[in-house]
């Protein structure tokens, strides 16, 4: 009896340090197509969420090559990470809720790059946080670290340039400033 109880809670940390990994591939995966196979460039916030689940992938991938028994500390570790990049998301969005950019459209044309990203890390953020609940004494460190990471990402990025003065001849490859004219 006691092997069977061994291995079934050993299966659930598994499980839930599978699901960030398998998203943090996936949203690799999507931000690489949406440059690569739909050709679109990503701005400096763009960037700045790539790195975040990028590293957040590094983290998982090296964790899990390292030691499978310790899926909640190495989520615990990417906590700084996807709040960084929910920061910056939320950040981005709000740019372009506020049409101080216009962004281009996302995978299958379902809303922006911007808000899709927006609604990955949120997703992200939520399973690394319920992967790490063991831990959750270290919660607040790391999301304050990713708050901080998140401003100075923000308040480092380069100016955005002005609106145009004629309107822009092709669709957004980009996140710009939208043509204001009238």
């Amino acid at each position: 009896m006691m092997p069977a109880d061994k291995t079934s809670s050993a299966i659930a940390p598994t499980i839930w340090f599978i699901v960030p990994l398998v998203l943090a591939l996936a949203g690799t995966w999507g931000s690489l197509y949406l440059s690569i196979g739909m050709e679109l460039k990503a701005c400096p916030l763009c960037f700045y969420q790539r790195t975040f689940v990028m590293s957040v992938l590094a983290v998982l991938v090296m964790g899990w090559l390292a030691d499978r028994t310790q899926g909640g500390l190495f989520c615990l570790l990417c906590i700084p990470l996807t709040v960084g990049g929910l920061g910056v998301a939320v950040f981005h969005e709000y740019l372009v809720v506020t049409e101080k950019l216009e962004c281009p459209k996302g995978l299958l044309g379902l809303g922006t790059a911007p808000a899709q990203s927006l609604a990955f890390f949120v997703a992200l953020t939520a399973t690394i946080t319920w992967s790490a609940r063991t831990r959750l004494a270290w919660l607040p460190g790391g999301v304050l670290l990713g708050l901080v990471l998140a401003w100075a990402c923000v308040a480092s990025a380069p100016p955005m340039p002005g609106a145009p003065a004629e309107p822009y001849m092709q669709p957004a490859d980009t996140c710009r400033p939208p043509y204001r004219g009238g």
